[in-house]
């Protein structure tokens, strides 16, 4: 009975200045509002940004680089064992780029319960042949189903059909910036000299298109028997070996153990890649900042009409004090006030934020650079959501507690004596 009460008695304080509880309100519905599609843009921003490097990177990569031997022949030596050896000018070994026992290597990974799948690629510097002109570039030989299933590759390729790089022979998809720099079409016949200076000819099956200018004017694919022919090798050569994990977490600590497990180069996609963490990161945190700050903006204005609802009110306080309502009381009072504000607008706020995430998903997003993005990217995370409402509860809360704390403490015979 106590609490209905007083619930009624907040209730017609509340609506005793209504214009001022609907300001209020609004400021807190607008931050929410705001702070939702703010965090989703950003959040869909960053998965559009780091998706164009991440989906095409593995999670681990194995190859082999070609690099000095770290011990000379002078270190074995037992004459100058003890001795300080400088040696300058050291050539790298003589050893070929191939992953030796690739296919023993691939079949092991492909036990190992923490590995979601594995691609063999072959890399290859040659020259693109226009004219008399060269252009430098890199051909990847990949096992087209599998680079498929782990990187999207056919989302990629803009012009085409992947698989024709399995079915059609001496096939070849061209980066797009390659594309119109050598000026070709799709069925045409180019021309590109490898690194041995053989020259092969490869028909155009399409076009690729990652959304980096810099990997699209160089990068273009093959598949892995059209590069082995192209390269005048057999058919176990492999450069690399990518690996998915089921945990993208662990790849800096399963790099390290396939490293040692298998004698051959490791880097995981957070060494690869950590400029990007950290781009996403720093974006992450602006957001949060925004939003927040427009929430606490919003939390002073409860706290300015609380405070002004208090020092109209001081008679209706001291009769309350006087007929027996006690401090806690009159502190419910004002704090089921500043609660309510914060729920009402933190509800309409997340209904609407979701309303303007939903409207910003529809906005036709064009560019020649992003040919499978149409829309502005937009992340519906239930995390913004319960962060949003935890927010508004929680400054409206703050806002009211000091005001509410104030009001309790008067007294009602200070305030009936002076009048």
């Amino acid at each position: 009975m106590r609490k209905k009460l007083i619930a009624r008695i907040a209730f017609s304080l509340l609506m005793a200045r209504w214009r001022q509880t609907l300001v209020a309100a609004i400021g807190v519905t607008f931050s929410i509002t705001m702070f939702i599609a703010l965090l989703s843009f950003m959040a869909g921003l960053n998965q559009l940004l780091d998706g164009l490097i991440l989906n095409r990177t593995p999670h681990v990569r194995l190859y082999k680089e070609i690099k000095p031997s770290k011990q000379q022949p002078i270190d074995k030596s037992a004459r100058f064992k003890d001795a300080h050896n400088f040696i300058s000018s050291i050539k790298p070994k003589n050893e070929r780029l191939e992953i030796y026992s690739s296919a023993a290597i691939m079949a092991a990974l492909k036990k190992d319960g923490r590995v979601l799948g594995v691609a063999p690629k072959i890399a290859s510097q040659v020259f693109y042949n226009v004219g008399h002109v060269d252009l430098t570039g890199v051909i990847n030989g990949v096992d087209v189903v599998a680079e498929n299933e782990l990187f999207l590759f056919k989302d990629y390729v803009v012009a085409g059909n992947y698989i024709d790089l399995n079915n059609i022979p001496n096939s070849i998809i061209l980066g797009k910036g390659v594309a119109e720099k050598m000026l070709v079409q799709l069925g045409d016949i180019i021309q590109v000299t490898t690194s041995r200076g053989e020259r092969v000819q490869l028909k155009v099956a399409g076009y690729f298109q990652s959304g980096i200018r810099e990997l699209d004017n160089v990068q273009s694919y093959c598949s892995i028997s059209t590069t082995q022919k192209l390269l005048g090798e057999g058919s176990n050569y492999i450069t690399d070996i990518q690996i998915k994990l089921k945990d993208l977490n662990m790849a800096p600590e399963v790099a390290k153990e396939y490293e040692n497990l298998f004698h051959v180069d490791a880097v995981d996609i957070q060494t690869a890649n950590s400029q990007f963490e950290t781009g996403s990161f720093i974006r992450t945190l602006i957001s949060y900042a925004v939003g927040i700050t427009l929430l606490i903006v919003a939390g002073f204005g409860i706290y300015n009409i609380l405070n002004m609802m208090i020092y109209e009110k001081m008679d209706s306080i001291a009769i309350l004090k006087a007929t027996g309502f006690s401090g806690k009381d009159v502190n419910m009072i004002f704090v089921s006030i500043a609660a309510s504000i914060g729920i009402v607008g933190g509800l309409l706020g997340l209904l609407f934020g979701f309303g303007l995430s939903a409207l910003i998903d529809m906005v036709p997003f064009n560019t020649a650079s992003l040919p499978a993005i149409t829309t502005y990217p937009i992340d519906y995370n239930p995390e913004f959501y319960a962060i949003g409402a935890v927010f508004s509860v929680l400054t409206t809360y703050l806002a009211g507690f000091f005001p509410s704390r104030k009001a309790s403490r008067i007294d009602p015979v200070i305030i009936i004596r002076g009048k």
